[in-house]
C-alpha cells in the first residue's frame, strides 16, 4: 500500500527538538516602518545560523496566535505616533529581543509550529495537515471501511505528526483516533524491517500498553489507528484539560496548579515502570516518556507511541538530557523522563530548569527520594539508576498490581538485531551531540571567564606586578655586574671566596 510516496533522495532529516536561538543584530527604518534584521541559529554551531527580517507587524501576528497558550507574554506595545525616532526604535528592539528570548526558552513554545515557522520559514513551510490529510485519503481508497469524523488540529506538540478522528462504518458510534507521522532524524531501521515491525505492534499485548488497532506503513511514514479515549491522557487528568484541545492551550498555563494523590502517584509510577521493564527486556527502544504519552484507561496507565522510536522520532525532553554526558542509553532516557514525569505528577506542572536544586515539600520523602535519583545534579552527573533499582525504592516496592491480562510480545530474532542495531546507532548520535555540547559549553565557560572585566583587572595587575620584577631583577644584574667589573678592576687577581656573612674585605691595591 503506497500511501506516500518516498522521500527525494538527500532529504534532510531535521531534528525538530534541537533549540532555535534568536538575536537582534541591526534594524533598518523605511519609508512608514522598521525591520529588524534577525540572526537565527540552530543548535550549537555558528555555521547553522540565517538572517531574517521581520517587522514589528510580523511580531504582533505570532504574539496574537499565541494568545491561545494563556501566556502573558512581553510583547512592546503599539505605539503610532513618535514611532520613528532613533531613541524609540532603540527601546522597541530591546524588549523585542526580550520578547524572542522568552519564547525560545519556554519549552512548549520553542517547539510549536508558529514559533519554528516565524523564525525558520525555509525548513517549515510546508502545511503538515494538508500533507497528512492527502496520506490518509490514499489510505483509505484501499481500506474503505473506515471514515474520518474531523481532524484533531494541533492536539499534539509534534510538527509532522498529525491526528484525526475517525470511525468505522459499520459501527458509526464508535470513535478512534488515526495518528500520521513523518519520518524523524533516527530513523535507522532498513524500509523492510521498518515496516514488518510497524505492522507487528498491534500484536503487542501488555496491561499497561495501549492497543494499536491498525498499525502500516512505507518507506517514509506510518499511520496508525487506536481507540479514542474520551478522559484523554495522564497529562489531561493533571493539567484537567480537554483532550480535543491544542496542546498550547492544554498545557501552557494551567488554571489551577494541582498534584496527585500520593496512592495515585505510587500506582501509576509502579505500572509505568512495569511496562518500562518489559520493553527493556525485550530489547524494544522506547525513549518518549512524557505524560502525554500515558493513557489513562479507569486507574490503569497505558504506554502510548511505540512506534516512534522506529519512526526514528527525537524525544520530547532531547533538549534537556542532551546537555548532561552519562545520559546516553535509551533505557537511562527512560530513567530520565520518569524523572520528569514524576515531578509532574507530584506538584502539577513541570520542572522549572533541569537539574533540579532542591525540590518542594512532597507528599512523602520516598517521593523526593526518586526525584533525587532522577533529576538532581549529582544523578545527572553521576548516571541514572536502572528500572528494576527504582522498582526496590520504598515508594513502588509496596505497591501490588492486579492483573489477568498477560503480556505477548513476540519479536522474530532477525527484528530483534535490526532493533539493536537502531538502538545503537540512536545511541551514538545522541552521544555525539552530548559531546558536541559539553566542548561548546566549556569553550564558552573559557571565553566568558577570559573576557570577564574581574579578569581583565586581574590580568592588568599580573602584568603591571611582572613588569615591576622583571625591572627590579634587571636592576639588580646590572648592580651587580657593576660590582664585579669594580672588584675585578681594582684587585688584579681574583678575590678570595668568602662566605655570605664574611665582609668583603677593602683592597689595598693601588
Amino acid at each position: 500500500m503506497a500511501f506516500m510516496e518516498k522521500p527525494p533522495v538527500g532529504k534532510v532529516l531535521l531534528d525538530d527538538t534541537v533549540p532555535l536561538t534568536a538575536a537582534i543584530e541591526a534594524s533598518q527604518s523605511l519609508q512608514s516602518h522598521t525591520e529588524y534584521i534577525i540572526r537565527v541559529q540552530r543548535g550549537i554551531s555558528v555555521e547553522n545560523s540565517w538572517q531574517i527580517v521581520r517587522r514589528y507587524s510580523d511580531f504582533d501576528l505570532l504574539n496574537n496566535s499565541l494568545q491561545i497558550s494563556g501566556l502573558s507574554l512581553p510583547l512592546p506595545p503599539k505605539k503610532l505616533i513618535g514611532n520613528m525616532d532613533r531613541e524609540f526604535i532603540a527601546e522597541r528592539q530591546k524588549g523585542l529581543q526580550n520578547y524572542l528570548n522568552v519564547i525560545t526558552t519556554n519549552h512548549i513554545l520553542c517547539n510549536c509550529e508558529l514559533v519554528k515557522k516565524f523564525l525558520d520559514p525555509n525548513n517549515y513551510s510546508a502545511n503538515y495537515t494538508e500533507i497528512a490529510l492527502q496520506q490518509v485519503s490514499m489510505f483509505f481508497r484501499s481500506e474503505p471501511k473506515w471514515e474520518v469524523v474531523e481532524p484533531l488540529k494541533d492536539i499534539g506538540w509534534r510538527i509532522r505528526k498529525k491526528y484525526f478522528l475517525m470511525k468505522i462504518k459499520n459501527q458509526p458510534k464508535e470513535r478512534l483516533v488515526l495518528s500520521w507521522a513523518d519520518l524523524g532524524p533516527d530513523k535507522y531501521l532498513s524500509d523492510k524491517d521498518f515496516q514488518c515491525l510497524i505492522k507487528l505492534l498491534p500484536s503487542c499485548l501488555h496491561p499497561n500498553i495501549y492497543r494499536v488497532t491498525f498499525a502500516t506503513a512505507n518507506e517514509s511514514s506510518a499511520l496508525l489507528i487506536r481507540m479514542f479515549n474520551e478522559k484523554g491522557t495522564l497529562k489531561d487528568l493533571i493539567y484537567k484539560s480537554k483532550p480535543k484541545d491544542p496542546f498550547l492551550k492544554k498545557y501552557c498555563n494551567p488554571k489551577k496548579i494541582q498534584g496527585l494523590e500520593l496512592q495515585q502517584i505510587k500506582t501509576y509510577g509502579r505500572q509505568i515502570l512495569e511496562v518500562l521493564k518489559f520493553l527493556h527486556d525485550k530489547g524494544f527502544p522506547y525513549g518518549h516518556l512524557h505524560a502525554s504519552n500515558v493513557m489513562l484507561d479507569g486507574d490503569t496507565c497505558r504506554l502510548l507511541d511505540l512506534e516512534n522510536s522506529l519512526l526514528g522520532l527525537p524525544s520530547f525532553y532531547r533538549s534537556y538530557f542532551s546537555q548532561f554526558r552519562k545520559i546516553n542509553t535509551l533505557e537511562s532516557v527512560d530513567v530520565h523522563c520518569f524523572g520528569h514525569l514524576l515531578y509532574e505528577m507530584t506538584y502539577g506542572r513541570p520542572p522549572d530548569s533541569v537539574p533540579v536544586d532542591s525540590f518542594p515539600p512532597a507528599p512523602s520523602m520516598a517521593v523526593v527520594a526518586v526525584l533525587e535519583s532522577t533529576l538532581s545534579c549529582e544523578a545527572c552527573k553521576n548516571g541514572m539508576p536502572t528500572v528494576s533499582r527504582l522498582l526496590q525504592m520504598p515508594l513502588f516496592s509496596d505497591v501490588l498490581l492486579t492483573t489477568s491480562e498477560k503480556p505477548q510480545f513476540k519479536i522474530p530474532t532477525k527484528l530483534k538485531e535490526a532493533l539493536r542495531i537502531a538502538k545503537e546507532c540512536i545511541e551514538k548520535r545522541l552521544i555525539e551531540e552530548q559531546k558536541q555540547i559539553h566542548q561548546h559549553r566549556r569553550l564558552t565557560r573559557a571565553q566568558s571567564h577570559h573576557g570577564s572585566e574581574e579578569e581583565r583587572k586581574k590580568r592588568k595587575i599580573l602584568a603591571r606586578k611582572k613588569s615591576k620584577r622583571s625591572a627590579i631583577e634587571n636592576n639588580e644584574e646590572h648592580s651587580a655586574k657593576y660590582s664585579n667589573s669594580n672588584n675585578s678592576a681594582g684587585s688584579g687577581a681574583s678575590s678570595p671566596l668568602t662566605s655570605p656573612s664574611s665582609p668583603i674585605p677593602p683592597s689595598t691595591a693601588g
